[in-house]
């Protein structure tokens, strides 16, 4: 598109690029037709299908809504709705009128004013249609975030006006920068005590790095907040009527003009900094005009150079209108994103898909849930289309699948659609697939490439209350499904079983829904810490398994050493066997065993039988018995000459440690720090905004059970707290002898 659109910069922006595209193709030599995408060309002139798919991708925006908890995510998609006519009242978050959110359909999101699975619903605005993703703001969910943003287009990320960039605004930023995600930034709460929009473009600038400038300034403060003006097209706006659908248009107070010309000085400094059109501008001393203005900001933004920052209140209903705008005018349609998959016919070759209907169907299965009706299955649909009744192919499986039931969601409801256009985000039913599937029209063998998954931090034992059900079995299956953050294993000693996740308020939710959705009351045992083990320095091993009682016996002798190993940034994997046998001495069948035996070994470490990391397993040599050895007879010389060269490489015990961000009034700052230090934590920066402060620490998770409650006692329940997952690092050496001596005891106990 970008090509087309150079091709065609002279002219006016007034014409519409579907028309000037129809222009520049019967003026075209064929020459240059063969350079443009499919959907162009000879064929495109030709055809009015195609002129219209290209003017529906054109109006067609697919946005996720992100940001630190509490920051008015849902609120903001609410009056979104609201004003597009999706729906026709405005209800509470938490659900104090008794109905509660559109977006929050959960019992459980309504009660406790949280969202906990992000939500897919498609708007209308003007002669646009916007596909929104309402995602989580609470870390445990951050899966829900992960996955949306890795099939949209584009971003709206929100802040608070007095809390500014939290830690969770943090995480958002990097999956978003991880998916290459345009995004616009919104200021809310602006009529909140303490609001101020400006020291939040500067966090914005110095925390995330951004090239950002607002382009509206407020209206009055806090409570006297009543409209924005717009920076770009030089004009106030207020929001009139009983719920502020009433968008009202007038000229600049004059107070305002000083602040006004000021600001917008800095949007053109910070703009000529990313887009050389309005640097020439800039330079020649001059103003750009509207249309320049729009159109810079929409090249710096697609480019991902830039941010727009827009302010409003979506709780009190002023300024969400000229957000809708800033969506359609900023962030990209789907032509003008690069959706890129491999082509697993030619080795993984990647490919860029073009986004029309008339090429070969590609669709991302991103997010499963159970429906009423069976499996419902979100599909980004990144080329072709999707047709009800059409048979499509399971790139993974191979599996040739018939689409019954095609539908567009709109939060928990649905509506029946008989085609899905490329671009389009909708819902399939009764199509059995897992998450992150990549279906195809069968002539291609295209994959899209994986979502990052997080590890999980915590684990709990569970147990059903009373008799054992099937729908116990059944509702971890199905959760297991539909949130790759959520693990469940039996644990092959004590024969519990152990559901992991990213914190305690996840797995207390899942607990919560299987006593709702599937009537199977738990019991849950104490939270459990992922520690891992690891070594500190390389050491040999030189190992001979024999075992002779009667007919042919267990032969196997392994030699080489372990060695500790970094992750590797591309694959995330931090473990590896090498094989460097040379001459035969064992022989090349017993090599997958002797992997497996080191595979074996990881699963469960000799220090305190958590999984192992950071370990290179190199194999040299070895001796095999012609009629002894076995693949048994190696894979157990390799497990149990890990567990002797382990001992000797200096092991440690990693224990996760939580970046914990904490906002509390000044006056409890004393208690605040000293309750961290309790708890071993490294303080990493504090802030002082006002009448609070924020503080970020790093702490070990083991430390960190039953903060909320400690924090709420000491702040007179003013202070709040998130965390998330930092990193592994080694405990304190007086820690890992109580493990140890724990996990003895333990061992001990069953053994009796």
């Amino acid at each position: 598109m970008s090509f087309v659109r150079s091709l065609l910069g002279g002219l006016p922006r007034k014409v519409s690029f579907k028309a000037a595209t129809a222009s520049f193709v019967q003026a075209a030599p064929p020459s240059t037709l063969s350079l443009l995408p499919i959907g162009l060309g000879r064929r495109w002139q030709s055809s009015e299908a195609q002129a219209k798919d290209l003017d529906r991708l054109e109006k067609l925006r697919n946005i996720g809504i992100s940001a630190h908890i509490d920051s008015g995510k849902t609120t903001c998609t609410e009056r979104i709705l609201y004003y597009t006519g999706r729906i026709k009242e405005i209800h509470d978050v938490r659900g104090r009128d008794g109905v509660g959110a559109k977006m929050d359909s959960m019992d459980l999101e309504r009660e406790k004013g949280i969202t906990i699975q992000s939500a897919a619903t498609y708007a209308s605005w003007g002669d646009n249609n916007i596909n929104i993703i309402d995602t989580p703001g609470h870390v445990d969910f951050t899966i829900e975030v992960e996955r949306a943003l890795r099939v949209l287009d584009g971003a709206v990320m929100i802040l608070c006006s007095v809390s500014g960039v939290q830690s969770q605004t943090i995480t958002v930023d990097r999956q978003m920068r991880r998916y290459n995600v345009p995004r616009i930034s919104f200021i809310n709460k602006m009529d909140r005590a303490g609001a101020n929009p400006f020291r939040i473009v500067d966090q914005l600038r110095q925390k995330l790095k951004l090239t950002a400038a607002a382009v509206q300034i407020p209206i009055g403060s806090e409570d006297q907040f009543s409209g924005v003006v717009d920076l770009i097209r030089w004009k106030a706006f207020y929001n009139e009527g009983d719920s502020g659908q009433d968008l009202v248009e007038r000229d600049i107070p004059e107070d305002l003009m000083p602040l006004a010309s000021e600001k917008r000085h800095e949007l053109i400094e910070q703009l000529a900094n990313v887009d050389d059109e309005i640097a020439d501008i800039y330079l020649m001393e001059e103003v750009p005009t509207t249309e320049q203005f729009i159109d810079a900001i929409r090249r710096a933004t697609i480019s991902l150079k830039f941010t727009p920052v827009l302010m409003g209140s979506a709780f009190k209903n002023t300024a969400v209108q000229p957000l809708l705008n800033a969506i359609i005018d900023y962030l990209p349609n789907p032509t003008q994103v690069t959706n890129t998959a491999l082509d697993i016919s030619k080795g993984e070759e990647k490919v860029d898909l073009k986004p029309y209907s008339g090429s070969p169907f590609v669709g991302l299965a991103f997010k499963l849930e159970e429906g009423r009706y069976g499996q419902l299955t979100y599909m980004r649909i990144y080329q072709g289309s999707l047709k009800k009744g059409s048979f499509i192919t399971n790139v993974k499986t191979g599996k040739k699948i018939k689409v019954p039931r095609l539908v567009r969601m709109h939060a928990a409801d649905m509506e029946d659609v008989d085609e899905l256009g490329a671009g389009e985000i909708g819902a399939m039913f009764g199509v059995d697939c897992a998450s992150g599937d990549t279906f195809t029209d069968g002539t291609l063998q295209y994959t899209m490439t994986s979502m990052f998954v997080p590890e999980p931090v915590i684990s709990l034992s569970l147990v059903p209350k009373g008799k054992e059900s099937p729908n116990f079995s059944k509702a971890l299956n199905r959760f297991q499904k539909e949130d790759p953050t959520f693990r469940v294993h039996v644990d092959s000693e004590s024969k519990e079983t152990i559901i992991s996740g990213m914190g305690e308020l996840h797995l207390q939710i899942y607990v919560e829904r299987m006593k709702r959705e599937y009537n199977v009351e738990c019991l849950t045992g104490k939270p459990r810490v992922a520690f891992r083990e690891t070594i500190t320095q390389p050491a040999k091993f030189n190992y001979t398994h024999k075992k002779q009682s009667g007919g042919s016996g267990q032969y196997g002798r392994v030699v080489g050493q372990l060695e500790p190993m970094v992750r590797d940034e591309e694959t995330g994997k931090d473990t590896a066997f090498d094989n460097r046998v040379i001459g035969g001495n064992i022989p090349t069948n017993f090599i997958p065993a002797c992997e497996k035996g080191f595979n074996d070994a990881l699963e469960k470490g000799p220090l305190i039988g958590h999984p192992v990391n950071g370990v290179r397993m190199v194999l040299e040599d070895g001796a095999s018995h012609a009629v002894d050895s076995s693949e048994l007879a190696f894979r157990i010389a390799t497990k149990n000459a890990f567990s002797e060269a382990f001992a000797k490489a200096r092991p440690t015990i990693l224990e996760p440690i939580m970046n914990v961000a904490i906002t509390a009034p000044i006056e409890f700052q004393g208690s605040v720090i000293g309750g961290l230090n309790k708890r071993k934590g490294t303080v990493v920066d504090t802030e002082i905004q006002e009448d609070y402060f924020n503080v970020t620490a790093d702490v070990p998770l083991n430390d960190m059970f039953g903060y909320s409650t400690e924090l709420r006692s000491a702040t007179q329940g003013k202070g709040e707290f998130s965390m998330e997952y930092k990193d592994h690092q080694p405990v304190q050496t007086h820690v890992q002898e109580t493990l140890i001596q724990e996990y003895k005891k333990e061992m001990a106990a069953k053994a009796k």
